[in-house]
């Protein structure tokens, strides 16, 4: 995970200026809104091998967590009765079956999923922060 040299400073700053309370707020509501983004470019990636559609419609976000830390965070993921999780690691990754090596056709998609996320989230965090100067 690649960090941003001086974030204490900037957060310490903005905490000074806005108070704490909207900082938070206004931090919270930027990881909330890229979470729910990267919901949907996951779920647009795992559309491709889609079957049943429990894959597709078993991905969720998190609530913000880690606060007490000081870094906070939302996890995406998979979360139902149906853990997919197990299907989507082999759809990842490929598997071996009878001695030779499956590659799905959709290797390697969340993985893009992820990596074209990364954009996603520094353009909302650069869009709260902007919300914070206000």
């Amino acid at each position: 995970m690649s960090s941003v040299t001086g974030t204490e400073e900037i957060l310490a700053n903005i905490e000074k200026k806005m108070g704490k309370a909207k900082a938070n707020q206004v931090v919270n509501k930027a990881l909330r809104t890229t979470a729910d983004e990267i919901v949907l470019l996951t779920k647009e990636a795992v559309a491709y091998y889609r079957d049943t559609g429990a894959t597709y419609d078993e991905v969720v976000r998190s609530n913000v967590k880690g606060a007490s830390a000081g870094i906070k965070s939302i996890d995406v993921g998979w979360k139902g009765d149906m853990s997919r999780w197990r299907l989507v690691h082999l759809n990842e990754f490929g598997y071996t079956r009878f001695g030779k090596y499956v590659r799905p056709q959709g290797m390697g998609a969340v993985q893009r999923a992820a990596d074209k996320s990364k954009t996603t989230a520094w353009k909302n965090m650069r869009e709260g922060l902007g919300e914070l100067a206000k």
